[in-house]
Protein backbone atom coordinates (compact mmCIF):
# COMPACT_ATOMS: atom_id res chain seq x y z
CA UNK A 1 0.00 0.00 0.00
CA UNK A 2 1.88 3.13 -1.14
CA UNK A 3 2.16 6.34 1.22
CA UNK A 4 0.99 9.64 0.10
CA UNK A 5 1.80 13.04 1.60
CA UNK A 6 2.08 16.10 -0.24
CA UNK A 7 5.27 18.21 -1.01
CA UNK A 8 5.26 22.14 -0.53
CA UNK A 9 8.31 24.53 -2.05
CA UNK A 10 7.00 27.33 0.11
CA UNK A 11 6.87 29.98 -2.24
CA UNK A 12 5.55 33.51 -1.53
CA UNK A 13 4.74 36.95 -3.56
CA UNK A 14 3.35 40.41 -2.58
CA UNK A 15 1.14 39.77 -5.68
CA UNK A 16 -2.15 40.82 -5.21
CA UNK A 17 -3.19 37.06 -6.89
CA UNK A 18 -1.39 35.15 -4.24
CA UNK A 19 -2.83 34.08 -0.88
CA UNK A 20 0.52 33.60 0.12
CA UNK A 21 2.04 37.03 0.13
CA UNK A 22 5.04 36.82 3.07
CA UNK A 23 7.49 34.84 4.71
CA UNK A 24 5.38 34.86 7.38
CA UNK A 25 2.26 33.50 5.40
CA UNK A 26 4.25 30.51 3.94
CA UNK A 27 5.09 29.63 7.56
CA UNK A 28 1.62 29.72 8.74
CA UNK A 29 -0.41 28.29 6.01
CA UNK A 30 1.89 25.72 5.94
CA UNK A 31 1.64 24.29 9.49
CA UNK A 32 -2.43 24.69 8.24
CA UNK A 33 -2.03 23.07 5.85
CA UNK A 34 -0.26 19.68 7.04
CA UNK A 35 -2.95 19.80 9.81
CA UNK A 36 -5.71 19.43 7.14
CA UNK A 37 -4.19 16.82 5.07
CA UNK A 38 -3.45 15.28 8.35
CA UNK A 39 -7.21 15.58 9.00
CA UNK A 40 -7.84 14.22 5.18
CA UNK A 41 -6.02 10.60 6.00
CA UNK A 42 -2.63 12.01 3.93
CA UNK A 43 0.59 10.55 4.89
CA UNK A 44 2.91 13.20 5.42
CA UNK A 45 3.57 16.93 5.13
CA UNK A 46 7.24 17.33 3.83
CA UNK A 47 9.00 21.24 2.40
CA UNK A 48 11.27 21.84 0.40
CA UNK A 49 14.17 24.20 1.59
CA UNK A 50 16.01 26.69 -0.45
CA UNK A 51 18.80 28.46 0.98
CA UNK A 52 19.37 31.52 -1.55
CA UNK A 53 18.18 28.98 -4.44
CA UNK A 54 21.99 28.30 -4.35
CA UNK A 55 22.21 24.45 -2.95
CA UNK A 56 21.55 20.93 -3.55
CA UNK A 57 18.12 20.40 -3.26
CA UNK A 58 17.52 17.00 -4.06
CA UNK A 59 19.33 13.51 -4.78
CA UNK A 60 18.36 13.46 -8.83
CA UNK A 61 21.66 15.70 -10.01
CA UNK A 62 23.75 13.48 -8.47
CA UNK A 63 21.79 10.72 -9.78
CA UNK A 64 21.11 12.79 -13.67
CA UNK A 65 22.68 10.59 -16.32
CA UNK A 66 19.99 11.36 -18.79
CA UNK A 67 20.00 7.66 -21.13
CA UNK A 68 16.84 9.25 -23.44
CA UNK A 69 13.64 7.40 -21.57
CA UNK A 70 11.19 9.16 -20.00
CA UNK A 71 11.16 10.79 -16.96
CA UNK A 72 9.44 8.04 -14.89
CA UNK A 73 11.97 5.26 -16.53
CA UNK A 74 14.82 6.98 -15.39
CA UNK A 75 13.63 7.48 -12.33
CA UNK A 76 12.62 3.68 -12.06
CA UNK A 77 16.21 3.21 -13.15
CA UNK A 78 17.75 5.24 -10.61
CA UNK A 79 15.60 3.73 -7.29
CA UNK A 80 16.67 0.45 -8.53
CA UNK A 81 20.68 1.38 -8.38
CA UNK A 82 19.60 2.94 -4.97
CA UNK A 83 18.38 -0.06 -3.54
CA UNK A 84 21.18 -1.99 -4.87
CA UNK A 85 24.05 0.27 -3.40
CA UNK A 86 21.64 -0.16 -0.27
CA UNK A 87 22.02 -3.10 -0.31
CA UNK A 88 25.45 -4.13 -1.19
CA UNK A 89 26.59 -1.89 1.34
CA UNK A 90 25.35 -3.90 3.86
CA UNK A 91 22.28 -1.89 4.90
CA UNK A 92 19.56 -4.90 6.58
CA UNK A 93 16.79 -2.72 6.41
CA UNK A 94 15.03 -1.10 3.16
CA UNK A 95 15.26 2.45 2.54
CA UNK A 96 11.90 4.92 2.24
CA UNK A 97 12.11 5.84 -1.32
CA UNK A 98 9.87 8.70 -2.46
CA UNK A 99 8.63 10.47 -5.32
CA UNK A 100 7.17 13.95 -6.44
CA UNK A 101 4.41 14.50 -8.95
CA UNK A 102 2.13 17.32 -9.55
CA UNK A 103 -1.09 15.69 -9.91
CA UNK A 104 -4.21 17.69 -10.23
CA UNK A 105 -7.54 15.82 -10.11
CA UNK A 106 -9.83 18.24 -12.58
CA UNK A 107 -13.55 17.67 -10.22
CA UNK A 108 -14.54 21.49 -10.72
CA UNK A 109 -14.95 24.06 -12.80
CA UNK A 110 -12.62 26.12 -10.93
CA UNK A 111 -9.92 22.71 -11.27
CA UNK A 112 -10.70 22.86 -14.93
CA UNK A 113 -10.00 26.44 -15.41
CA UNK A 114 -6.49 26.54 -13.53
CA UNK A 115 -5.26 22.90 -14.77
CA UNK A 116 -7.05 22.17 -17.14
CA UNK A 117 -4.93 23.00 -20.07
CA UNK A 118 -1.93 20.77 -18.48
CA UNK A 119 -4.19 17.67 -20.01
CA UNK A 120 -1.14 17.61 -22.68
CA UNK A 121 1.63 18.17 -20.44
CA UNK A 122 4.93 15.95 -21.57
CA UNK A 123 8.14 16.22 -19.86
CA UNK A 124 10.80 18.93 -20.42
CA UNK A 125 13.82 19.39 -20.54
CA UNK A 126 15.94 22.55 -19.12
CA UNK A 127 18.94 23.91 -17.75
CA UNK A 128 19.78 24.16 -14.20
CA UNK A 129 23.32 26.29 -13.81
CA UNK A 130 25.98 24.88 -16.56
CA UNK A 131 24.10 21.27 -17.54
CA UNK A 132 20.77 19.73 -19.02
CA UNK A 133 18.19 18.85 -16.27
CA UNK A 134 14.64 16.84 -17.28
CA UNK A 135 11.79 17.26 -15.46
CA UNK A 136 8.78 15.26 -15.04
CA UNK A 137 5.21 16.31 -17.03
CA UNK A 138 1.99 17.41 -14.72
CA UNK A 139 -0.60 14.91 -14.33
CA UNK A 140 -3.97 16.51 -14.72
CA UNK A 141 -7.48 15.29 -15.59
CA UNK A 142 -10.10 13.53 -14.45
CA UNK A 143 -9.76 11.06 -11.40
CA UNK A 144 -10.09 7.89 -13.45
CA UNK A 145 -7.52 8.80 -16.36
CA UNK A 146 -5.04 10.12 -13.47
CA UNK A 147 -5.42 6.82 -12.53
CA UNK A 148 -4.36 5.25 -15.37
CA UNK A 149 -1.55 7.80 -16.42
CA UNK A 150 -0.22 7.42 -12.89
CA UNK A 151 -0.37 3.26 -13.31
CA UNK A 152 2.06 3.57 -16.45
CA UNK A 153 4.25 5.96 -13.88
CA UNK A 154 7.28 3.33 -12.89
CA UNK A 155 8.71 4.92 -10.73
CA UNK A 156 5.53 5.66 -8.53
CA UNK A 157 4.84 2.14 -9.14
CA UNK A 158 8.62 1.54 -7.59
CA UNK A 159 9.18 4.44 -4.94
CA UNK A 160 6.96 3.59 -1.19
CA UNK A 161 5.80 7.17 -0.90
CA UNK A 162 3.93 9.56 -3.41
CA UNK A 163 4.47 13.58 -2.54
CA UNK A 164 2.31 15.33 -4.67
CA UNK A 165 2.95 19.09 -5.25
CA UNK A 166 1.31 21.55 -4.34
CA UNK A 167 0.71 25.08 -5.61
CA UNK A 168 0.82 26.90 -2.46
CA UNK A 169 0.49 30.22 -3.27
CA UNK A 170 -3.58 29.46 -4.11
CA UNK A 171 -3.84 29.32 -0.63
CA UNK A 172 -4.03 26.40 2.48
CA UNK A 173 -8.04 25.94 1.09
CA UNK A 174 -7.47 24.97 -2.44
CA UNK A 175 -4.60 22.70 -1.24
CA UNK A 176 -6.54 20.97 0.99
CA UNK A 177 -8.84 20.89 -1.87
CA UNK A 178 -6.14 19.19 -4.13
CA UNK A 179 -5.00 16.39 -1.38
CA UNK A 180 -8.19 15.22 -0.66
CA UNK A 181 -9.39 14.55 -4.60
CA UNK A 182 -6.45 13.01 -4.89
CA UNK A 183 -6.81 10.67 -1.91
CA UNK A 184 -10.50 10.20 -2.43
CA UNK A 185 -11.06 9.87 -6.37
CA UNK A 186 -7.77 8.41 -7.61
CA UNK A 187 -5.62 7.17 -4.45
CA UNK A 188 -8.23 4.11 -3.86
CA UNK A 189 -7.88 3.05 -8.06
CA UNK A 190 -4.14 2.99 -7.26
CA UNK A 191 -4.73 0.70 -4.40
CA UNK A 192 -4.50 2.62 -1.58
CA UNK A 193 -7.59 2.28 1.08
Amino acid sequence: MKRIGFLSFGHWTPSPRSQVRSASDTLLQSIDLAVAAEELGADGAYFRVRHFARQLASPFPLLTEDTGVPFHQLQAEQIQDFREAWSAAGHRHQPRVSVSRSIFPLVSTFDRQLFGREKASTDQVGHLEEGPARFGKTYAGEPDELVEKLAGDEAVATADTLLITVPNQLGVDYNAHIIENLLRHVAPGLGRR
